[in-house]
């Protein structure tokens, strides 16, 4: 509701304005000259210099694309951020593309359009450090952050100013904490765990995630109600046209809800609505005509806020899922370095085992009475080889699913089509969460035809596909006793991956809902609703269909189509 009252104000605004003559259209950035952008040179993914010396980021393709379905010409300016607010209230740049919400900079500093991403801030510190799990432990230590940022403003209210350490950059704040120059470092979490990686700060790690989150959009000093409206009826066009979508999952991917406060919203819709009483109070005739433009285009605009703002209520979820991404490849090299080991020494003990055999046999021979660990000898001889054999034989397990969750958590940029076997993929997404299927059934059947032919797509999606499918086929079984089938086929063209479960089954009146977002039937038990939108979404971009059939008391088939790779395509 907030996005859509600020939207119309901010559109009133505009419309005002340009009714108000020519003379005032001429002192607009985007007509006369272009709209200089201000933003962070460093502050990946959302806007940085790229290795070239050109600015990137989700906030530099959201507002070029923008510029384009408003007809206006913009011009980057990426520096340090303080410098950048700065020039915004000096008039060297018109608007910043990416600026956290915050009350205080609404009073003094600047206008916002509505929230295009939400942003959350995580603590970060030195591996051995003292825990920390919130902002007001860090009284007493050093903390290093970025000048300018919403975290600087938070903990100078929170009495912080002496204990601060501040950097031009995220980056360099984060170089600071791994150098032992400061205690502790607060910034963007899904900034921080790329820096840390790209720049292999291997000694910092999360002390404490998401300390806070905030609203994250386009900034304009404050009065400047015509930039602002433009770039708000740009934002609600890009989603209305799906270009907001395409930005979004190549940047960041798919979020959850995150609840807007409303008096925060009252703060806002207040501050723009006082001024435009005042217009409307002025005159007649411009009050009749800005009422009928306004009924005009709120049908239209209205579907589009609807979904926009949909879409930032999954925004803290793609978030989490990215640093967790980052989290999962750290882990899985942890484990397998002393696995490496295992691996490395069992072949070595079995040989000795074995050279050993022959001694151990004269002595027993000779003195009787052999044991070995409080075991008769003759027993243990049969025992231990086996033993030997199953310890390797665990150990090559273990390698072989930490490969496959290395694979599923690695980051996609761009998500790159090539031919992928399906069958594998199928079978990488079963070994993943074998666990769970253990768990519901001690009935599983997987059957893999043969010389499948190759679909064109990610592996890494496809396996993502079959394991929300498995997953909710397990979670459908009421006892042990019933089965869930996995299996895959040749079809024409196309190959099928079929899922099916001898669970509760679906209710008629539910199934036209299954894809859409946030839909569930399991909410008491934690289901977010985004499993079957998210794998939909990309069986939808990989050209597939998905088709469910259920009967209820009796189970459900959901069978995943994908059409096969051309022959160009398979070699």
């Amino acid at each position: 509701m907030k996005f859509h009252i600020l939207f119309l104000s901010a559109r009133i605004a505009a419309v005002l304005l340009l009714l108000a003559g020519p003379c005032l259209a001429q002192d607009v950035p985007g007509v006369s000259r272009p709209i200089i952008v201000g933003g962070d040179r460093d502050y990946p993914p959302y806007e940085f210099l790229d290795k070239n010396g050109h600015p990137a980021g989700y906030n530099v393709d959201l507002s070029r694309a923008i510029a384009e379905v408003m007809g206006m010409q913009v011009e980057f300016r990426l520096g340090a951020w303080n410098e950048m607010r700065t020039a915004l209230a000096e008039g060297h740049v018109d608007i910043l593309e990416g600026m956290s919400y915050s009350d205080e900079r609404v009073q003094h500093e600047v206008d916002f359009t509505p929230p295009h991403t939400i942003v959350n801030h995580a603590i970060f510190t030195r591996q051995g450090s003292p825990p920390v799990s919130s902002l007001e432990d860090l009284k007493g230590h050093i903390v290093a952050l970025h000048k300018g940022g919403i975290m600087h403003d938070t903990l100078r209210r929170m009495g912080f100013e002496n204990d601060l350490a501040f950097a031009d950059t995220p980056a360099d704040a984060l170089r600071l904490l791994a150098s032992g120059r400061c205690d502790y470092a607060v910034t963007a979490m899904l900034p921080g765990m790329y820096i840390i990686r790209e720049n292999k700060l291997d000694n910092l790690e999360v002390a404490s995630g998401t300390v806070a989150t905030m609203r994250y959009g386009f900034a304009v000093k404050k009065g400047n109600e015509v930039l602002l409206a433009r770039f708000s009826e740009g934002l609600a066009i890009l989603n209305q046209t799906g270009k907001y979508e395409e930005i979004r999952r190549k940047w960041l991917g798919v979020l959850e809800n995150r609840p807007i406060k409303w008096d925060q919203a009252l703060k806002a819709l207040s501050m723009v609505l006082a001024p435009l009483v005042a217009l409307l109070l002025g005159t007649a005739f411009w009050s009749h005509v800005l009422r009928k433009k306004v009924a005009e285009r709120t049908l239209s605009l209205t579907g589009a806020l609807d979904q926009l703002r949909n879409n930032q209520q999954q925004l803290v979820q793609a978030d989490k899922m990215a640093a967790l991404g980052i989290l999962v490849s750290g882990v899985a090299h942890e484990i397998n370095n002393p696995n490496g080991l295992i691996l490395l020494n069992l072949p070595i003990l079995k040989k000795a085992q074995a050279d050993t055999t022959r001694i151990l046999d004269e002595y027993d021979e000779r003195h009787g009475g052999l044991t070995l660990g409080g075991i008769p000898y003759r027993r243990m001889r049969e025992e231990l080889p086996v033993m030997l054999d199953e310890m390797l034989e665990g150990a090559q397990r273990i390698k072989r699913i930490v490969n496959d969750l290395k694979d599923f958590a690695r980051f996609e940029e761009g998500a790159g089509r090539e031919p992928v076997d399906v069958n594998a993929a199928a079978a990488k997404a079963v070994r993943l969460v074998d666990a769970a299927i253990r768990k519901a059934t001690r009935r599983f059947k997987a059957d893999y035809a043969p010389e499948l032919p190759k679909v064109l797509g990610s592996s890494q999606r496809i396996e993502q596909v079959v394991i929300n499918l498995v997953l909710n086929a397990c979670q459908a079984l009421p006892d042990q006793d019933r089965a869930v089938e996995i299996s895959t086929q040749a079809d024409g063209d196309g190959v099928l991956v079929a899922v099916r479960d001898e669970g509760t089954g679906i209710a008629p009146d539910h199934m036209p809902r299954l894809t859409d977002p946030f839909f569930t039937t399991k909410r008491e038990s934690g289901g977010t609703g985004l499993g079957l939108s998210v794998s939909a979404g990309i069986v939808k971009e990989l050209g597939g269909t998905l088709e469910f059939s259920s009967v209820q008391g009796q189970g459900t088939v959901v069978t995943l189509r994908l059409p096969a790779a051309r022959e160009d395509h398979r070699q």
